[in-house]
């Protein structure tokens, strides 16, 4: 997992030291990309070094950026982005089940800004970052009220300095999440791609309660989808309000 490098704006920082935060805005909340000079938000820029915005303002408006959503909320699957979106802005790992499908649903509810602003309106973020830290990741190291599982979910989403987080456009944890089961801490070499084992092998897939039955809306349907299907199928079963019983790998 990265090192973490933590950046604070003080009202005494130096010019030098608004830059580091700056920079380590871009990296923490693109996910590590090369941001060309045209790319980035000068205008923001300029408002923190004069003081006149926060580092989590600047972190809300990064995240709104064109850049980060044509990368992540454009081209990625949904569970990949709000994973992303909890990596980036919250530096963890999601923890559950309900976590991914509150975001989700108020996403499709409430729009793309309404979920960006989920997380820098949070109490958790408060209580990380407050104001002026630039958010960092959190998952390796224990943290209070933090259950262990979320150790290898993070790491299994931060595979070191040298990932740029939109190389992967497919979920990384949503079979862990969905079954509440840990994630295997794999080598940095593997995986990378989302095009592991996991996404060769079948699953059954147990729902109650898709509004796909009618009148049988409480019936339990069962599912066999691949590996690499998960997370389109998760999706659709989430959209008809289905609530996932199990997901078991089929032998």
């Amino acid at each position: 997992m990265a090192t973490t490098y933590t950046y604070e704006l003080w009202a005494t920082s130096p010019t030098d030291d608004i830059q580091s935060v700056i920079r380590g805005v871009y990296k923490q909340v693109l996910g590590n990309p090369h941001v060309m000079d045209s790319e980035r938000l000068i205008s923001a820029e300029s408002r923190l070094c004069d003081r006149t915005i926060t580092v989590r303002d600047f972190v809300r408006e990064v995240a709104k950026s064109s850049f980060y959503r044509s990368r992540y909320f454009e081209k990625c699957a949904p569970y990949r982005f709000i994973e992303l979106n909890f990596k980036h802005l919250l530096g963890r790992a999601p923890q559950s089940q309900e976590e991914i499908s509150e975001h989700i649903r108020r996403c499709i509810e409430f729009g793309y800004e309404a979920e960006i602003d989920s997380y820098l309106d949070s109490e958790e973020y408060q209580k990380a970052f407050g104001e002026n830290i630039v958010p960092y990741y959190r998952g390796n190291s224990t943290q209070v009220g933090q259950k262990q599982v979320g150790y290898n979910r993070m790491f299994s989403l931060d595979r070191g300095a040298a990932q740029v987080s939109s190389a992967v456009k497919a979920s990384q944890l949503v079979y862990a999440v969905a079954t509440n089961s840990a994630n295997k801490v794999t080598p940095a070499s593997f995986n990378l791609g989302g095009s592991g084992e996991a996404n060769k092998k079948m699953f059954k897939i147990v729902v109650q309660g898709s509004k796909f039955g009618g009148s049988n809306r409480l019936a339990t349907t069962t599912y066999t989808v691949a590996g690499d299907n998960m997370t389109p199928q998760i999706q659709r079963i989430h959209r008809t309000s289905g609530k996932i019983i199990s997901i078991t790998e089929i032998v």
